[in-house]
């Protein structure tokens, strides 16, 4: 039977005269470092507030084994392999001075990671990512989780060295970590809880405060995960569309048009006088108003001013005469209203300060309609007569007419253009009052917003509206620089004249008994043209026919019953 020459060790044990299976049997009695050895485990997570978990692994549980059969080969082989001459080389040697063969070891990878997959069934956890969402007033939070995932192959790469040269080990476990966008939430549920604490109070010059409670806030708080310098974070905000469809409503409180200031002509000091500073127009601004919003909120602030797109006038508070190229008055007339009643005398002043301090720049069309806006009770308007079709009536604004009548005549005689006269149906006596008056033919009627007066300012030099009222005289003047235009006109007075028809007598239950009262004045019918030329230095400017028919009216009285 082979025995191993004397002189051969193996893992420092003597063997020498020894069989393979008596080498075997000596190897496993001595080499119990696969039963014996010590590898310890550990293993921190990022969660645990630095506790550590470990394992005690005997290195047999991985998979390691002594190779003590191959180990005896070896030792057998020796002055046994190669040629005699090799052979006795080797004899002679190992009687000289001992040969030792290295341990061993056999590593079952397989049974090394089934081993691993035991600690992993510890160790490894999802990666979950941090939610915040509202129960009502309450911020319910969940932070984020780090996944980890134990990685047998890196573990057993690390092992590999330890355990061939039979050394125990502590190891540090290798564990794979994912990170979620977002671990801790908490920031993002303090902003929430901050957004809910008390009411928000929207506020803006003009309007009432918008104040959203806490639980309107909590409808409209929002969560979204949005990327930053220092990493992902929640974002917390009042959704936009949400805080669109509240502020929507409000917009008439809040969108302004620009006005121009008002002035008066000084006509003494030749200047402008304020009457009416100009007003600075404004839109909502509607992404930079929710962007502060958010941006206050998020500050702990709870009333925030909403912002604005800012449209200035044309003339400012400061325009001068000199800048406007005002300098006199180029147009001036008047008409009376005596007998009118009160009623009639309240609108009157009513509709002509619409007009009062009124700046028309070069090349303006005016509308009285536009002007006049609603004419109505609750617009300082009162009930008196006026022509409704083919009678006349008590309505909202009766005597507006003298305004348009009046204006229509400054226009006319100052020589600009005219763009849009309408005539009465009848003649009405008040228009044909007092010293100047033109005649018949000389009216214009407006019935808002049906029936307009319009003209425009043709001139190059802006033009300032001025209208009072004295007694029963409505003054209206126009004051720019003349560009030197000239006025010829001419009326072909009544033609076609019918006369008025017979009076009509109706009865009124609500006028007493025996009592009369005149409702409709007679005016015979007729036709008036009026022709106007306008021009300047020869040339042409204007050349108008106001052509006027006038129906025959009947005087209407209404008497009580009996």
């Amino acid at each position: 039977m082979d025995r191993a020459f004397p002189g051969v060790y193996a893992a420092g044990i003597d063997v020498g005269g020894m069989t393979s299976s008596e080498i075997e049997l000596a190897l496993g009695e001595a080499l119990t470092y696969p039963q014996d050895g010590v590898l310890l485990l550990h293993d921190t997570p990022p969660e645990s507030g630095n506790r550590t978990r470990q394992w005690v692994v005997r290195p047999e549980q991985i998979g390691v084994i002594v190779d003590a059969p191959t180990m005896a080969q070896d030792a057998l082989e020796i002055g046994r392999s190669g040629g005699l001459l090799k052979r006795l080389q080797q004899q002679y040697q190992v009687w000289m001075e001992p040969i030792n063969i290295a341990p061993l070891m056999i590593f079952d990878q397989q049974t090394g990671a089934d081993f691993l997959q035991s600690i992993a069934a510890e160790v490894d956890q999802p990666v979950r990512e941090a939610t915040l969402k509202l129960n009502g007033l309450e911020v319910e939070v969940q932070n984020g989780q780090i996944g980890r995932e134990v990685d047998p192959i890196a573990n057993l790469e690390a092992l590999t060295p330890y355990v061939a040269l039979m050394h125990d080990s502590e190891l540090e476990l290798i564990v794979e970590e994912t990170e979620p966008l977002i671990l801790d939430a908490s920031p993002g549920a303090d902003i929430a809880r901050e957004i809910l604490r008390e009411p928000l109070r929207l506020t803006a010059e003009g309007m009432e405060p918008i104040v959203l409670e806490p639980p309107q806030l909590a409808e409209m708080v929002y969560f979204s995960v949005a990327n930053a310098e220092s990493g992902a974070q929640f974002e917390v905000g009042l959704d936009s569309l949400e805080l669109i469809q509240l502020l929507e409503p409000r917009d008439p409180e809040l969108v302004r048009s620009p006005l121009n200031a008002r002035f008066i002509f000084n006509d003494d000091t030749r200047e402008l006088d304020l009457f009416e500073p100009a007003i600075v127009g404004r839109t909502l601004d509607y992404q930079a108003s929710i962007e502060t919003i958010n941006q206050q909120i998020n500050q702990g602030i709870h009333e925030t001013p909403l912002e604005f797109e800012y449209d200035e006038p044309e003339v400012s508070s400061s325009a001068t005469a000199e800048e406007l190229r005002i300098s006199e008055a180029v147009s001036v007339v008047s008409t009376y209203f005596a007998g009118s009643s009160p009623e009639r005398m309240q609108n009157i002043k009513t509709a002509s300060g619409a007009f009062h301090g009124l700046l028309m720049a070069p090349g303006e069309t005016l509308s009285m309609a536009e002007i006049l806006g609603d004419i109505s009770l609750d617009n300082g308007y009162a009930e008196a007569l006026i022509i409704f079709g083919d009678r006349t009536i008590k309505g909202v604004g009766g005597g507006v007419c003298q305004v348009s009548t009046t204006l229509f005549r400054a226009a006319f005689f100052g020589g600009y253009q005219i763009d849009e006269r309408h005539p009465h149906a009848y003649r009405v006596g008040y228009y044909e009052q007092g010293p100047g008056s033109p005649g018949p033919g000389f009216d214009a009627t407006v019935f808002v917003p049906v029936v307009d007066f319009r003209f425009t300012n043709d001139s190059e030099n802006w033009l300032l509206l001025e209208t009072y009222v004295y007694g029963t005289q409505l003054l209206w003047k126009f004051y720019s620089t003349s560009d030197g235009r000239t006025v010829n006109w001419e009326t072909s007075g009544p033609q076609g004249v019918v006369e008025a028809p017979e009076p009509l007598y109706r009865e009124n239950d609500e006028l007493e008994e025996g009592e009369i009262e005149q409702v409709d004045y007679e005016a015979d019918g007729m036709d008036i043209v009026v022709t106007r030329s306008v021009s300047r230095e020869g040339e042409i400017l204007h050349s108008n026919r106001f052509k006027t028919h006038y129906l025959p009216w009947r005087a209407i009285y209404e008497f009580g019953p009996g």
